[in-house]
């Protein structure tokens, strides 16, 4: 039964889950971006502790890979590796998307149900992808600008459209009320399902050369002050 160390860090929301097998033995959030850096090793002692188990213990440790915010990702990637180089211990990435898509996939659901996890990108931009029941992927991951027809084609075909994460909720007041939003943020608590079944088909990131998936380049403006 693995042992296993669960980091998300694509948004706002710095989550640090320890797992057993397929439970959840501690899970410690906070919802400041700005404190990632300055708080994510505290976080993963007090999940370790909350869990009665050491650091060291762990078999492998999971991160939530992206897309998402780019300084987010480097922190949670650069304390992930850091601890698997220290402690030997194998790096797991999870699609940033696809564990959305399983928090807020519904199990009865009919046929025709996709679902189209998004990240907050800028202004009315999202990252997303699309689902269908069974988690296959439909279309690649893109930057799509939410608008009243996005979903148009796909609804036109019958089916109904699944919407969750933080990118979600700013689209509800442009898309059409046949679009059903899930209330689901990103989590350590759902990188477990996709990170054990990584585990133990010992699907694991290079950890030398592994990057998270930025999707795109920072927003990075120069200043304007002269030198």
């Amino acid at each position: 039964m693995p042992l296993l160390l669960l980091i998300e860090t694509a948004t706002d929301i710095c989550s640090i889950g320890i797992s057993r097998d397929e439970a959840l033995l501690s899970l410690v959030e906070i919802d400041e971006r700005a404190d990632h850096a300055a708080r994510i090793n505290e976080l993963i002692l007090r999940a370790c502790k909350e869990a009665g188990c050491t650091l060291a213990e762990v078999d492998a440790v999971a991160i939530s890979k992206g897309p998402g915010s780019y300084t987010s990702l480097r922190v949670g990637t650069a304390t992930a590796k850091g601890i698997c180089y220290a402690l030997d211990k194998p790096l797991i990435a999870v699609d940033t998307l696809e564990s959305i898509a399983r928090a807020s996939r519904q199990q009865d659901g009919e046929e025709k149900w996709l679902y189209s996890p998004m990240i907050d990108a800028r202004r009315m931009e999202v990252y997303t992808t699309f689902y269908d029941r069974d988690l296959r992927v439909l279309e690649a991951t893109h930057p799509l600008v939410v608008e009243s027809d996005v979903f148009a084609s796909y609804l036109e075909e019958g089916y109904r459209v699944v919407i969750a994460g933080n990118g979600s909720e700013k689209c509800l007041e442009v898309l059409p009320e046949s679009v059903i939003w899930k209330q689901v943020t990103c989590s350590a608590a759902h990188l477990l399902a996709p990170a054990l079944r990584a585990y133990r088909e010992q699907e694991f990131a290079d950890i030398a050369y592994f990057e998270p998936f930025y999707l795109k380049k920072p927003n990075i403006t120069k200043s304007k002050k002269q030198l």
